[in-house]
Protein backbone atom coordinates (compact mmCIF):
# COMPACT_ATOMS: atom_id res chain seq x y z
CA UNK A 1 0.00 0.00 0.00
CA UNK A 2 1.45 3.39 -1.03
CA UNK A 3 1.97 6.45 1.09
CA UNK A 4 -1.00 8.51 -0.12
CA UNK A 5 -3.23 5.46 -0.12
CA UNK A 6 -2.52 5.07 3.59
CA UNK A 7 -3.26 8.75 4.13
CA UNK A 8 -6.57 8.54 2.26
CA UNK A 9 -7.55 5.50 4.28
CA UNK A 10 -6.86 7.35 7.50
CA UNK A 11 -8.87 10.45 6.54
CA UNK A 12 -12.03 8.75 5.31
CA UNK A 13 -15.48 10.01 6.17
CA UNK A 14 -16.02 10.61 9.90
CA UNK A 15 -18.09 7.45 10.52
CA UNK A 16 -15.37 5.27 9.01
CA UNK A 17 -12.64 7.07 10.94
CA UNK A 18 -14.57 6.60 14.17
CA UNK A 19 -14.92 2.86 13.55
CA UNK A 20 -11.25 2.58 12.61
CA UNK A 21 -10.27 4.41 15.78
CA UNK A 22 -12.26 2.10 17.97
CA UNK A 23 -10.76 -0.97 16.34
CA UNK A 24 -7.12 0.04 16.11
CA UNK A 25 -6.28 2.91 18.50
CA UNK A 26 -6.43 0.59 21.49
CA UNK A 27 -3.59 -1.49 20.04
CA UNK A 28 -1.39 1.58 19.79
CA UNK A 29 -1.32 1.92 23.57
CA UNK A 30 0.21 -1.53 24.19
CA UNK A 31 4.03 -1.42 24.45
CA UNK A 32 5.64 -3.32 21.63
CA UNK A 33 7.35 -6.55 22.64
CA UNK A 34 10.90 -6.94 21.34
CA UNK A 35 13.54 -9.60 21.67
CA UNK A 36 15.63 -7.31 23.88
CA UNK A 37 12.66 -6.10 25.89
CA UNK A 38 11.79 -2.51 26.76
CA UNK A 39 15.03 -1.00 28.09
CA UNK A 40 13.38 2.22 29.21
CA UNK A 41 10.80 0.42 31.31
CA UNK A 42 13.42 -1.92 32.79
CA UNK A 43 15.62 1.03 33.77
CA UNK A 44 12.65 2.79 35.36
CA UNK A 45 11.70 -0.28 37.39
CA UNK A 46 15.18 -1.53 38.29
CA UNK A 47 16.96 1.72 39.17
CA UNK A 48 15.50 3.85 41.96
CA UNK A 49 17.66 6.85 40.99
CA UNK A 50 16.16 6.95 37.49
CA UNK A 51 12.69 6.37 38.91
CA UNK A 52 13.17 9.27 41.32
CA UNK A 53 14.32 11.63 38.55
CA UNK A 54 11.51 10.70 36.15
CA UNK A 55 8.79 10.82 38.81
CA UNK A 56 10.10 14.20 40.00
CA UNK A 57 9.66 15.70 36.52
CA UNK A 58 6.37 13.92 35.86
CA UNK A 59 4.77 14.83 39.21
CA UNK A 60 5.87 18.45 38.99
CA UNK A 61 4.55 18.98 35.47
CA UNK A 62 1.27 17.18 36.22
CA UNK A 63 0.68 19.43 39.24
CA UNK A 64 0.98 22.69 37.29
CA UNK A 65 -2.39 24.26 36.40
CA UNK A 66 -2.82 25.00 32.70
CA UNK A 67 -5.47 27.35 31.34
CA UNK A 68 -6.44 29.07 28.11
CA UNK A 69 -6.11 32.85 28.08
CA UNK A 70 -7.15 35.70 25.86
CA UNK A 71 -5.25 38.95 26.35
CA UNK A 72 -4.11 37.82 29.82
CA UNK A 73 -7.64 36.86 30.95
CA UNK A 74 -8.58 33.18 31.57
CA UNK A 75 -11.26 31.89 29.21
CA UNK A 76 -13.27 28.71 28.70
CA UNK A 77 -13.36 26.94 25.33
CA UNK A 78 -13.61 23.41 23.96
CA UNK A 79 -9.83 23.17 23.61
CA UNK A 80 -9.27 24.50 27.13
CA UNK A 81 -11.74 21.95 28.49
CA UNK A 82 -9.54 19.16 27.13
CA UNK A 83 -6.36 20.38 28.82
CA UNK A 84 -7.92 21.75 32.00
CA UNK A 85 -10.26 18.88 32.88
CA UNK A 86 -10.36 15.69 30.77
CA UNK A 87 -8.37 15.19 27.53
CA UNK A 88 -9.94 11.77 27.03
CA UNK A 89 -12.40 9.37 28.64
CA UNK A 90 -9.82 7.75 30.89
CA UNK A 91 -7.58 10.54 32.19
CA UNK A 92 -7.62 13.79 34.06
CA UNK A 93 -5.53 16.69 32.83
CA UNK A 94 -2.84 15.94 35.45
CA UNK A 95 -2.64 12.28 34.49
CA UNK A 96 -2.42 13.21 30.80
CA UNK A 97 0.45 15.70 31.29
CA UNK A 98 2.17 13.34 33.76
CA UNK A 99 2.10 10.43 31.30
CA UNK A 100 3.39 12.58 28.45
CA UNK A 101 6.26 13.80 30.64
CA UNK A 102 7.09 10.23 31.72
CA UNK A 103 7.26 9.14 28.08
CA UNK A 104 9.35 12.17 27.19
CA UNK A 105 11.82 11.50 30.02
CA UNK A 106 12.07 7.75 29.41
CA UNK A 107 11.84 7.45 25.62
CA UNK A 108 12.87 10.98 24.63
CA UNK A 109 9.51 11.47 22.86
CA UNK A 110 5.84 11.69 23.85
CA UNK A 111 2.92 11.54 21.43
CA UNK A 112 -0.81 12.24 21.69
CA UNK A 113 -3.09 12.00 18.65
CA UNK A 114 -6.04 14.36 18.20
CA UNK A 115 -9.43 12.65 18.07
CA UNK A 116 -12.01 14.48 15.95
CA UNK A 117 -15.79 14.71 16.19
CA UNK A 118 -18.42 14.72 13.48
CA UNK A 119 -17.78 18.39 12.63
CA UNK A 120 -14.00 18.01 12.63
CA UNK A 121 -13.69 19.55 16.08
CA UNK A 122 -11.11 18.12 18.50
CA UNK A 123 -12.96 16.03 21.07
CA UNK A 124 -10.07 14.12 22.63
CA UNK A 125 -6.32 13.59 22.95
CA UNK A 126 -5.12 9.98 23.08
CA UNK A 127 -1.60 9.15 24.31
CA UNK A 128 0.27 6.74 22.04
CA UNK A 129 3.05 4.27 22.74
CA UNK A 130 6.26 6.07 21.66
CA UNK A 131 7.80 2.86 20.33
CA UNK A 132 5.00 2.63 17.75
CA UNK A 133 5.40 6.13 16.31
CA UNK A 134 8.05 7.14 13.78
CA UNK A 135 8.43 10.69 12.35
CA UNK A 136 8.84 10.74 8.58
CA UNK A 137 9.30 13.47 5.97
CA UNK A 138 7.04 13.38 2.89
CA UNK A 139 9.24 13.32 -0.19
CA UNK A 140 7.43 15.91 -2.30
CA UNK A 141 6.15 18.53 0.15
CA UNK A 142 8.88 17.98 2.77
CA UNK A 143 6.20 18.11 5.44
CA UNK A 144 6.43 16.15 8.67
CA UNK A 145 4.17 13.13 9.08
CA UNK A 146 4.03 10.44 11.74
CA UNK A 147 3.94 6.76 10.84
CA UNK A 148 1.99 4.76 13.42
CA UNK A 149 2.74 1.05 13.51
CA UNK A 150 -0.63 -0.65 13.99
CA UNK A 151 -1.34 -4.34 14.34
CA UNK A 152 -3.27 -4.33 11.05
CA UNK A 153 -0.99 -2.05 9.08
CA UNK A 154 0.71 1.32 9.25
CA UNK A 155 -1.05 4.65 9.46
CA UNK A 156 0.20 8.13 8.57
CA UNK A 157 -0.85 11.23 10.50
CA UNK A 158 0.01 14.82 9.61
CA UNK A 159 2.07 16.72 12.17
CA UNK A 160 -0.84 19.11 12.89
CA UNK A 161 -2.89 16.14 14.11
CA UNK A 162 -0.23 14.90 16.54
CA UNK A 163 0.95 16.46 19.80
CA UNK A 164 4.69 15.73 20.04
CA UNK A 165 6.96 16.86 22.89
CA UNK A 166 10.54 15.68 22.93
CA UNK A 167 13.86 15.79 24.68
CA UNK A 168 16.98 17.29 23.11
CA UNK A 169 17.08 16.51 19.39
CA UNK A 170 19.79 16.62 16.74
CA UNK A 171 17.44 16.62 13.74
CA UNK A 172 14.28 18.28 15.09
CA UNK A 173 12.27 15.12 14.45
CA UNK A 174 13.02 12.75 17.33
CA UNK A 175 14.28 13.45 20.80
CA UNK A 176 17.19 11.57 22.36
CA UNK A 177 16.28 9.42 25.34
CA UNK A 178 18.24 10.35 28.49
CA UNK A 179 18.38 6.65 29.33
CA UNK A 180 20.35 5.99 26.15
CA UNK A 181 22.82 8.64 27.24
CA UNK A 182 23.02 6.98 30.66
CA UNK A 183 23.09 3.40 29.40
CA UNK A 184 26.75 2.67 30.18
CA UNK A 185 26.51 4.24 33.64
CA UNK A 186 23.28 2.37 34.44
CA UNK A 187 24.65 -0.95 33.18
CA UNK A 188 27.79 -0.54 35.30
CA UNK A 189 25.69 0.37 38.35
CA UNK A 190 23.48 -2.68 37.77
CA UNK A 191 26.49 -5.02 37.44
CA UNK A 192 27.99 -3.71 40.69
CA UNK A 193 24.70 -4.29 42.49
CA UNK A 194 24.33 -7.79 41.11
CA UNK A 195 27.88 -8.63 42.13
CA UNK A 196 27.22 -7.35 45.66
CA UNK A 197 24.00 -9.37 45.90
CA UNK A 198 25.77 -12.50 44.68
CA UNK A 199 28.39 -11.98 47.34
CA UNK A 200 25.74 -11.70 50.01
CA UNK A 201 23.74 -14.69 48.78
CA UNK A 202 26.84 -16.88 48.52
CA UNK A 203 28.44 -15.69 51.71
CA UNK A 204 28.71 -18.26 54.52
CA UNK A 205 29.79 -17.76 58.07
CA UNK A 206 33.23 -19.34 58.51
CA UNK A 207 35.12 -20.34 61.65
CA UNK A 208 38.64 -21.24 62.56
CA UNK A 209 38.99 -24.12 65.05
CA UNK A 210 42.20 -24.19 67.01
CA UNK A 211 42.90 -27.61 68.62
CA UNK A 212 45.37 -28.25 71.38
CA UNK A 213 46.23 -31.74 70.10
CA UNK A 214 47.17 -33.11 66.73
CA UNK A 215 44.38 -35.21 65.18
CA UNK A 216 44.47 -37.65 62.33
CA UNK A 217 42.30 -37.16 59.23
CA UNK A 218 39.54 -39.49 60.40
CA UNK A 219 39.09 -37.72 63.74
CA UNK A 220 39.25 -34.30 62.03
CA UNK A 221 36.46 -35.23 59.65
CA UNK A 222 34.34 -36.63 62.48
CA UNK A 223 34.90 -33.50 64.59
CA UNK A 224 33.98 -31.20 61.69
CA UNK A 225 30.79 -33.16 61.02
CA UNK A 226 29.82 -32.91 64.68
CA UNK A 227 30.60 -29.17 64.66
CA UNK A 228 28.46 -28.45 61.56
CA UNK A 229 25.61 -30.64 62.75
CA UNK A 230 25.56 -29.01 66.20
CA UNK A 231 25.70 -25.50 64.67
CA UNK A 232 22.82 -26.27 62.31
CA UNK A 233 20.58 -28.03 64.84
CA UNK A 234 20.98 -25.38 67.53
CA UNK A 235 20.32 -22.25 65.47
CA UNK A 236 23.95 -21.14 65.33
CA UNK A 237 24.67 -21.78 69.01
CA UNK A 238 28.10 -23.27 69.75
CA UNK A 239 29.63 -24.76 72.89
CA UNK A 240 33.36 -24.26 73.22
CA UNK A 241 34.96 -27.33 74.81
CA UNK A 242 38.25 -27.31 76.75
CA UNK A 243 41.25 -27.42 74.45
CA UNK A 244 39.30 -25.98 71.49
CA UNK A 245 39.30 -22.33 70.43
CA UNK A 246 36.59 -21.09 68.06
CA UNK A 247 37.23 -17.90 66.10
CA UNK A 248 34.86 -16.46 63.50
CA UNK A 249 36.42 -15.48 60.20
CA UNK A 250 35.17 -11.94 59.39
CA UNK A 251 34.06 -11.17 55.83
CA UNK A 252 33.01 -7.93 54.14
CA UNK A 253 29.78 -8.73 52.31
CA UNK A 254 29.59 -5.36 50.48
CA UNK A 255 32.57 -3.49 49.18
CA UNK A 256 32.47 0.15 50.30
CA UNK A 257 33.33 1.15 46.73
CA UNK A 258 29.80 0.10 45.75
CA UNK A 259 28.49 3.19 47.56
CA UNK A 260 30.89 5.36 45.60
CA UNK A 261 29.46 3.89 42.40
CA UNK A 262 25.97 4.85 43.58
CA UNK A 263 27.10 8.43 44.14
CA UNK A 264 28.57 8.61 40.66
CA UNK A 265 25.34 7.19 39.21
CA UNK A 266 23.22 9.75 41.05
CA UNK A 267 25.44 12.55 39.80
CA UNK A 268 25.20 11.39 36.17
CA UNK A 269 21.44 10.90 36.35
CA UNK A 270 21.05 14.40 37.79
CA UNK A 271 23.13 15.81 34.93
CA UNK A 272 21.20 13.94 32.24
CA UNK A 273 17.79 14.99 33.56
CA UNK A 274 19.01 18.48 34.51
CA UNK A 275 17.77 18.37 38.10
CA UNK A 276 19.56 19.32 41.34
CA UNK A 277 21.51 16.50 42.95
CA UNK A 278 19.80 16.98 46.33
CA UNK A 279 16.50 15.89 44.75
CA UNK A 280 18.02 12.44 44.29
CA UNK A 281 19.08 12.09 47.91
CA UNK A 282 22.51 13.72 47.79
CA UNK A 283 23.25 16.54 50.21
CA UNK A 284 24.21 19.83 48.58
CA UNK A 285 25.20 22.48 51.10
CA UNK A 286 22.96 24.63 53.30
CA UNK A 287 19.20 25.22 53.17
CA UNK A 288 19.64 28.62 51.53
CA UNK A 289 21.83 27.01 48.88
CA UNK A 290 19.13 24.41 48.22
CA UNK A 291 16.54 27.18 47.82
CA UNK A 292 18.69 28.78 45.14
CA UNK A 293 19.19 25.39 43.48
CA UNK A 294 15.40 24.93 43.45
CA UNK A 295 14.90 28.32 41.81
CA UNK A 296 17.50 27.35 39.20
CA UNK A 297 15.64 24.05 38.69
CA UNK A 298 12.35 25.85 38.10
CA UNK A 299 13.85 28.45 35.77
CA UNK A 300 16.39 26.28 33.95
CA UNK A 301 14.55 22.95 33.75
CA UNK A 302 10.80 23.24 34.28
CA UNK A 303 10.17 26.51 32.43
CA UNK A 304 11.72 25.28 29.14
CA UNK A 305 9.69 22.07 29.43
CA UNK A 306 6.47 23.99 30.14
CA UNK A 307 7.21 26.36 27.26
CA UNK A 308 7.58 23.42 24.86
CA UNK A 309 4.17 22.07 25.90
CA UNK A 310 2.57 25.52 25.63
CA UNK A 311 3.91 26.15 22.12
CA UNK A 312 2.81 22.71 20.96
CA UNK A 313 -0.70 23.21 22.36
CA UNK A 314 -0.92 26.75 20.94
CA UNK A 315 0.07 25.60 17.47
CA UNK A 316 -2.05 22.47 17.25
CA UNK A 317 -5.11 23.07 19.44
CA UNK A 318 -5.82 26.69 18.48
CA UNK A 319 -6.82 27.95 15.07
CA UNK A 320 -4.84 30.66 13.32
CA UNK A 321 -7.73 33.05 13.90
CA UNK A 322 -7.72 32.31 17.64
CA UNK A 323 -3.97 32.84 17.90
CA UNK A 324 -4.20 36.18 16.10
CA UNK A 325 -7.05 37.18 18.44
CA UNK A 326 -4.79 36.74 21.47
CA UNK A 327 -5.65 33.20 22.59
CA UNK A 328 -2.93 31.06 24.15
CA UNK A 329 -2.32 28.27 26.69
CA UNK A 330 -0.11 28.82 29.70
CA UNK A 331 1.03 26.86 32.77
CA UNK A 332 0.93 28.72 36.07
CA UNK A 333 4.44 28.61 37.57
CA UNK A 334 3.66 30.99 40.46
CA UNK A 335 3.08 28.22 43.00
CA UNK A 336 6.57 26.79 42.38
CA UNK A 337 8.26 30.12 43.09
CA UNK A 338 6.35 31.05 46.23
CA UNK A 339 8.54 31.99 49.15
CA UNK A 340 7.63 31.89 52.84
CA UNK A 341 4.70 33.87 54.24
CA UNK A 342 6.78 36.92 55.19
CA UNK A 343 8.52 37.11 51.81
CA UNK A 344 5.23 36.80 49.93
CA UNK A 345 3.55 39.38 52.15
CA UNK A 346 6.29 41.95 51.54
CA UNK A 347 6.28 41.24 47.81
CA UNK A 348 2.50 41.59 47.53
CA UNK A 349 2.49 44.78 49.60
CA UNK A 350 5.16 46.37 47.43
CA UNK A 351 3.33 45.27 44.27
CA UNK A 352 0.00 46.72 45.37
CA UNK A 353 1.43 50.00 46.63
CA UNK A 354 3.47 50.43 43.43
CA UNK A 355 0.65 49.74 41.00
CA UNK A 356 1.89 46.33 39.81
CA UNK A 357 -0.90 44.17 41.20
CA UNK A 358 -4.57 44.59 41.88
CA UNK A 359 -5.66 43.46 45.37
CA UNK A 360 -8.00 40.85 43.90
CA UNK A 361 -5.17 39.40 41.80
CA UNK A 362 -3.18 38.81 44.98
CA UNK A 363 -6.23 37.31 46.68
CA UNK A 364 -6.70 34.93 43.75
CA UNK A 365 -3.06 33.77 43.99
CA UNK A 366 -3.67 33.00 47.66
CA UNK A 367 -6.96 31.17 46.88
CA UNK A 368 -9.09 33.87 48.50
CA UNK A 369 -12.38 35.24 47.08
CA UNK A 370 -12.41 38.68 45.41
CA UNK A 371 -13.56 41.76 47.30
CA UNK A 372 -15.41 44.85 46.10
CA UNK A 373 -12.97 47.57 45.01
CA UNK A 374 -10.16 45.07 44.57
CA UNK A 375 -10.01 45.31 40.78
CA UNK A 376 -8.34 48.75 40.77
CA UNK A 377 -4.65 49.54 40.55
CA UNK A 378 -3.36 51.83 43.32
CA UNK A 379 -0.32 54.05 43.76
CA UNK A 380 1.13 55.21 47.02
CA UNK A 381 0.68 58.85 48.30
CA UNK A 382 -1.24 57.31 49.70
CA UNK A 383 -3.00 54.66 47.55
CA UNK A 384 -4.90 56.78 45.03
CA UNK A 385 -6.46 55.06 42.01
CA UNK A 386 -3.90 54.98 39.23
CA UNK A 387 -6.23 56.63 36.68
CA UNK A 388 -6.51 59.73 38.88
CA UNK A 389 -2.74 59.94 39.21
CA UNK A 390 -2.36 59.64 35.44
CA UNK A 391 -4.92 62.41 34.81
CA UNK A 392 -3.47 64.61 37.60
CA UNK A 393 -6.85 65.07 39.25
CA UNK A 394 -5.75 64.61 42.84
CA UNK A 395 -6.57 67.55 45.10
CA UNK A 396 -6.80 67.90 48.82
CA UNK A 397 -10.46 66.95 48.61
CA UNK A 398 -9.53 63.58 47.09
CA UNK A 399 -7.24 62.62 49.92
CA UNK A 400 -8.38 59.91 52.30
CA UNK A 401 -10.21 61.29 55.36
CA UNK A 402 -7.98 61.00 58.43
CA UNK A 403 -9.34 58.97 61.34
CA UNK A 404 -11.19 60.88 64.06
CA UNK A 405 -8.87 60.65 67.06
CA UNK A 406 -8.14 62.88 70.03
CA UNK A 407 -4.76 64.54 69.52
CA UNK A 408 -2.62 66.86 71.55
CA UNK A 409 -1.12 70.19 70.49
CA UNK A 410 2.07 68.62 69.12
CA UNK A 411 0.06 66.24 66.99
CA UNK A 412 -1.97 69.22 65.78
CA UNK A 413 1.15 70.85 64.44
CA UNK A 414 2.12 67.65 62.66
CA UNK A 415 -1.36 67.43 61.18
CA UNK A 416 -1.03 70.93 59.75
CA UNK A 417 2.21 69.93 58.16
CA UNK A 418 0.43 67.00 56.54
CA UNK A 419 -2.27 69.33 55.17
CA UNK A 420 0.44 71.50 53.68
CA UNK A 421 1.76 68.42 51.90
CA UNK A 422 -1.69 67.79 50.44
CA UNK A 423 -1.88 71.41 49.24
CA UNK A 424 1.47 70.91 47.49
CA UNK A 425 0.16 67.73 45.84
CA UNK A 426 -2.92 69.62 44.67
CA UNK A 427 -0.77 72.40 43.22
CA UNK A 428 1.35 69.85 41.38
CA UNK A 429 -1.77 68.23 39.97
CA UNK A 430 -3.48 71.19 38.34
CA UNK A 431 -2.20 74.57 39.42
CA UNK A 432 1.28 74.71 37.92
Amino acid sequence: MGFWSNVRNFFRKPSDVKAETRRDLTHWFIPRATILGNYGEHALVDNETVFSAVSRLSNTMSSLPIKAYKNYQPIESQASELLTYAPNHNMTSGQFIGLLETHRAVYGNAYAIKRYGMRYEVVGLEVLDPSRVQPVIEETTRELWYEILGDNGNYFVHNMDMIHVKYTSVDGLRGISPLKVLRNALDFDRDVRLFSLEQMDGAKISFILELANQLDDTRKEKMLENFKSFYKDNGGLLIQEPGVKIRELKKEFIDTKAFEVEKVTRSRVAQAFNIPLYMLGETQGSVSNMEQLYIDYVQGTLMPIATQYEKEFNRKLLTEKERKSGYYFKFSMNALLRGDMQTRGNFYQQGIRSGWFKPNEVRAWEDLPPEEGGDTLYLSKDLFPIDQVAQQKITSADAPTPPSLEINEDDNENSKGGEDDKEVLGNQSGEE
